[in-house]
Formats: C-alpha cells, structure tokens, sequence
C-alpha cells in the first residue's frame, strides 16, 4: 500500500542527519534496498548511470521494485529481465538514440509482463522537484493537451486563481531509494558532480535513503576547497561506495565515454533476441564475475582505455 504523504516527510525528517562516515562496501549499500521499494536512479539515458549499484541489485535478486529515472537506458532492461523490476517510471526507454526503442521495453510492456508508466521528460522533473521541495504538487502547463494527460490517473486539474486558465497539478514523486553516482564524494555524503546536473539533486532531496557510487572518495579538506560544487549534501546520504567506472558501460563525464563496442555487442544481443539476448547478457556478465572487479575485466583492458582517453579528452580544449 502507497505511503500518504505526511508518512513520506515523516521518514524523511526522522533521518540521521549527522556528520558520521557513511562508507561501505556496495554489498552492504545495495543491502539498505528492500524488496518492493521504489528506486529512483540519477543520470540520463547512458550518462552517469548507477550501472554498479544497478548490477548489484540483480545479484542480490531484489525483486518487485519500481523504477524511476529521466531516461532509461540498457539498465532498464537488465533490470526487468532479471525479475528484478515491475514497473518503470520514466519519459523514454532506450538504450541509445542510434539503436532505438528497446525491444525487451516492447515485449515486456504489450504482453502485460510489466508496467511502463510513461511522463514527459520535464514533468517528471518537476515530480522530482516537488518531492525535493516538502510539497505534494507543482502547478505547470506539462503534458496537457497531449495523448499521454488523459492515461495518468495520478495527474489532476485546476483553474489558477489568478488568471483563470486550467493548470496541470504535477504529484510529487518520493521514491524509497535513490543510486547516484558520482565524480566525486567525502566520506560523509558530500557529493560533487561535474558536467550536466540532470534530476541528481531533486532525487537525492526527494529520497528517504540516498545510496552514492563514486568514482573516488576524496577528503572533506578537499571538499571544502570548492563548496560551490557540492551538489548533494552529506544530510540527505546514507552510504558512500568507491566504486571506479561504476558506470560503465556506460559514460561518466570527465572520465570516460562510453564503452561504445560493448555497447553495441550488447544491443545485437538485445535487438535481435530480445529477452534471450539480455538473459545470455546476464550470464556471462552479471551473474558469472565474482565482483565488480571482475566484470570490468570482461569489458576489455584496450575498451577502457580508449573510453578513458576520450572521456578526459575535455580537460585538453
């Protein structure tokens, strides 16, 4: 049953808000994720996706989760193909504009095996800024007049006071967990993010339990030096996981592009045997590596590399 949402503030404002080492191992981190529970992952489509946290959620078998994110990439569909998710909540399902829509998204949804609830992609933004903001709706012009209005039982309607005109109330959205990842972070829970913030911060606020991967935790001495870039506060994290290329395949800006080969022998995999392909995926990526370590071996030494030097090609301009 759906919590109200005086009972989500409520777990929110309970939170131990102290200054205290959060660090611990991604086992542990993912272990905070409760079967049934709403996750909401940062990043957008294949930039800066939690893959680390994303493939510890399949191994520890979670199950029933619903899953929210801007723009779902190929963690969208390992995540359904392994049980672990029922319900996706996001404006776009594909692992990359060139490879289009994901065939395991099409067969998971038109044979009724799982949900895709589908929002714009600004007004599942301002979902996220309002449960980041303690308020329960957004007014805003968002998605109206559009086919995908009418199929949202959770949107509402209302005359503005002031001017008359019909506004769309967008409803808060407080997920149970959020997976961020990011360049950088303290032992606390102070976040720095470098490139484009997406929805990371108003996720990170609007969750009862923030879980961070990071490419590399750093001392608070060196946090300090440039507050101005602290984008998540040590308030709002409950664990802190060093974890470099958490992302990858994926990309994360300022360190490595995306691993484009694996990328596209992931795709021939999916696109042309759908949820058979992902399950092969799984095996031999997922499920066969010992750790996180191991699975990045898999990727391929002369493939990181070469993600690595076009990812901090930007600090040569």
């Amino acid at each position: 049953m759906m919590k109200s949402y005086e009972e989500l503030r409520e777990v929110i404002d309970k939170k131990n808000r102290g200054l205290r080492d959060k660090v611990m191992s991604l086992e542990d981190a993912i272990g905070l994720i409760q079967d049934g529970d709403h996750v909401a992952s940062g990043g957008c489509h294949y930039s800066k996706t939690a893959m680390a946290a994303v493939w510890e959620m399949i191994r520890q078998k979670k199950r029933d989760i619903t899953y929210s994110r801007s723009i779902a990439s190929t963690e969208g569909d390992l995540l359904l193909v392994a049980g672990v998710v029922k319900r996706v909540v996001s404006s776009w399902f594909s692992p990359g504009v060139t490879w289009g829509v994901s065939r395991v998204m099409r067969h998971y949804t038109q044979n009724k095996i799982a949900e895709f609830e589908e929002w714009s992609h600004m007004s599942l933004g301002l979902r996220y800024r309002a449960g980041a903001m303690g308020i329960p709706f957004i007014p805003a012009r968002a998605m109206m007049g559009s086919d995908l209005f009418p199929r949202l039982s959770d949107i509402k309607e209302m005359e503005c006071p002031f001017t008359g005109e019909k506004l769309a109330l967008i409803p808060a959205l407080n997920p149970d967990v959020a997976i961020i990842h990011a360049q950088r972070c303290d032992a606390y829970g102070n976040v720095q993010l470098d490139g484009l913030p997406f929805m990371d911060k108003d996720i990170a606020l609007a969750a009862n339990k923030v879980i961070v991967t990071t490419e590399r935790i750093v001392s608070n001495d060196q946090i300090r030096r440039a507050p101005d870039r602290t984008a998540i506060g040590f308030f709002c994290v409950d664990a802190v996981v060093e974890v470099p290329y958490g992302c990858l395949p994926h990309e994360c800006y300022g360190q490595y592009e995306p691993a484009f080969k694996h990328m596209d022998y992931y795709v021939k995999l999916m696109m042309g045997r759908g949820p058979d392909g992902v399950k092969e995926y799984l095996d031999e990526y997922v499920y066969a590596p010992a750790n996180w370590n191991e699975y990045i071996e898999k990727i391929g030494f002369k493939n990181i590399l070469d993600a690595t030097i076009e990812g901090r090609g930007i600090y040569n301009d």
